[in-house]
C-alpha cells in the first residue's frame, strides 16, 4: 500500500464545509452551551500528552436531574446548530446522574455533584493541563 500515513488531526477532519475540525471552536461552543444553562465548575482537561483515548475532557456538574439533562441537550443542540457536529456516542441520558457526550477528540462529562466527587475525573487526570471556566455563582 502506498500513500501518506494519516496523523491524528487528519483522522478527525470533517467532510462537510459547514463542519469544524477546529478544537478551539468546538471547546468554546461546548463550554458556552454549558455555561448558558448554568453548569457548575466547568473544567477543560487537556489530555493529549497523557492518553490516546481523546484530546480533551470537559467536566462539569448540575444541581438537579432536570438541569443535567438540559445541559446535555444544550450541548447537543449547539454543536449541531453552530458547528454541524453530532455526538458520536451518548451515555446516561436516561439516568441523568452522569452523562457522557463523546465527540471523539472531545469527551464531555456532565455529573451530579455527588457522582463527580465520587469518580474524581480531575483527580484521575491530575497531570492534565487544566482550564477552569467561571460560572455566574463564582463571579
Amino acid at each position: 500500500m502506498t500513500g501518506t500515513p494519516k496523523t491524528k488531526t487528519d483522522q478527525f477532519k470533517s467532510i462537510s464545509q459547514t463542519k469544524s475540525a477546529d478544537s478551539k471552536k468546538f471547546i468554546t461552543c461546548i463550554t458556552d452551551a454549558l455555561l448558558e444553562k448554568k453548569a457548575r465548575e466547568v473544567v477543560l482537561l487537556d489530555v493529549r500528552d497523557l492518553t490516546t483515548l481523546t484530546d480533551y475532557f470537559i467536566v462539569c456538574h448540575g444541581t438537579s436531574e432536570t438541569q443535567i439533562r438540559a445541559l446535555a441537550n444544550n450541548v447537543l443542540d449547539k454543536t449541531t446548530e453552530v458547528l454541524g457536529e453530532k455526538a458520536w456516542k451518548k451515555e446516561g441520558m436516561e439516568a441523568r446522574r452522569w452523562i457522557i457526550l463523546d465527540y471523539v477528540n472531545i469527551v464531555v462529562h456532565i455529573f451530579n455533584e455527588e457522582k463527580r466527587n465520587y469518580y474524581g475525573i480531575e483527580r484521575m487526570w491530575n497531570d492534565a493541563l487544566k482550564t477552569e471556566y467561571a460560572d455566574d455563582e463564582n463571579e
